[in-house]
């Protein structure tokens, strides 16, 4: 949603609106690489790899990526008559008396009310949570996890957020005290500090609560790598490894965190279940977001897009608290009570602003495969690692099917720039 997106770290404060990851399982076996001629037609190329996809695999996958379609209204729907429903019995108002009731001191009553709005919000999702994440995960065969290892996960997921909510609402409402008509521009700059913030400590301090990360040692892998991240002059020295498949059995890879945070990753499902050529492949794009400045480009539209978001939203919580104030107990936009009526805001806009959040990552995403594919020189690699992706992500979309709902380029249309640019004749990288 567009609060996951274009608020940063306000994710943090409303897991109503979770969404599901996005990495991208393997197929079990890799597709053999269609036989070509020197001089091939990309488009008749294309179709030869999308028919090594067996019809029960692209049914299956199809299947799984429709449904998230309907997750994304139902998470809206649910977080919309969650958030009402604390508004419209006066729940909120009472949480907020609560704290007041406890200390005088308007900062350590936003805390409290922070903690117990999250508390609370992450109790009433979590049935449609764990539905999403845990019940369709297994039945689509992509966890590996029990009930109790993912539990656990969750909570550490909820301990993050009971330590960073308070932190973000009491700066957010203190500047909401001190410029109720312009904190829909100091918001703004809150937001994107604290957005800073989390992709400096993420790769750092985050993710190794959920993982293990160790150096890579496969010098047959590594050297690749690096060789790669130097001639892009990316400033690593170390290719570590992720111990994802104790969670999924999705590959996935990243080149993360900047300001001297910066680095390259995968996971242990790409290097057990995938060839040197397809893992090259994939290092590339990666590469390819931090030297096309993809972070730097990103922080700008959500920059934009935030600011956007923060106005629009000032002109309709204002106007719903004139209308509707007294009978939900809001005071005003200092009052901590009315926070689920700014995120239920929020959750609306980012509802409604899914295709422009998509196409927004989903140009980037497709500026990092051409990167990919000039840095790697691995057509093969691509198109075989993008009929592996294939199995979350449905391979052959309608043209406003993808518009809408795909954040990156559909597996055919990364297969048919693979196949054009191996039209193009240039060399290949030739890996065996």
């Amino acid at each position: 949603m567009l609060i996951s997106r274009f608020i940063a770290l306000a994710i943090i404060l409303s897991p109503l609106a979770a969404r599901a990851q996005e990495s991208s399982p393997a197929f079990p076996a890799a597709a053999a690489t269609p036989a070509v001629t020197a001089a091939i037609d990309p488009e008749a190329a294309t179709r030869a790899w999308l028919a090594t996809i067996p019809p029960s695999e692209k049914a299956k996958s199809d299947a799984y990526f429709e449904g998230g379609y309907w997750l994304i209204l139902w998470n809206t729907l649910l977080s919309v008559a969650i958030l009402w429903t604390l508004l419209r019995t006066k729940f909120s108002a009472r949480i907020r008396d609560f704290a007041e009731g406890c200390t005088q001191f308007k900062t350590v009553q936003v805390a409290i009310y922070a903690l117990i709005f999250v508390s609370l919000a992450s109790l009433l999702g979590f049935p449609l949570h764990y539905y999403e994440h845990f019940v369709r995960e297994h039945q689509y065969g992509m966890a590996n996890q029990n009930f109790v290892q993912w539990f656990i996960e969750q909570l550490k997921a909820l301990a993050i957020q009971l330590v960073f909510a308070p932190l973000l609402l009491m700066v957010l409402y203190a500047v909401f005290r001190r410029a109720p008509r312009r904190w829909w521009i100091i918001g703004t700059v809150v937001a994107m500090i604290f957005f800073v913030i989390g992709a400096i400590l993420a790769p750092v301090y985050l993710e190794p609560i959920f993982n293990k990360y160790t150096p890579l040692t496969d010098a047959k892998i590594r050297d690749p790598i690096l060789q790669l991240a130097r001639a892009n002059e990316i400033p690593v020295d170390k290719v570590f490894v992720v111990d994802a498949s104790r969670q999924t059995k999705r590959v996935s890879a990243n080149v993360a965190g900047f300001l001297g945070t910066t680095r390259i990753a995968l996971n242990d499902n790409l290097l057990n279940q995938c060839t040197l050529p397809e893992i090259r492949a994939v290092m590339a794009h990666e590469m390819g977001h931090y030297v096309l400045n993809h972070i730097f480009k990103s922080f700008v539209q959500i920059a934009l897009l935030t600011l956007v978001a923060f106005g629009l939203a000032k002109l309709f919580f204002d106007a719903a608290v004139k209308r509707w104030g007294a009978k939900l107990g809001v005071r005003g936009i200092g009052d901590p009570a009315g926070w689920p009526l700014l995120i239920l805001i929020f959750t609306v806009f980012g509802f409604l602003g899914t295709p422009i959040s998509n196409t927004l990552t989903r140009m980037q995403e497709s500026e990092a495969d051409a990167f990919g594919l000039n840095a790697s020189r691995e057509p093969d690699g691509e198109a075989k690692i993008d009929l592996k992706l294939g199995k979350y992500r449905k391979m052959d979309p309608g043209k406003w099917e993808e518009i809408i709902f795909f954040d990156h380029p559909s597996g055919r249309a990364r297969i048919r720039m693979a196949m054009d640019w191996k039209a193009a004749n240039l060399p290949a990288g030739g890996s065996p």
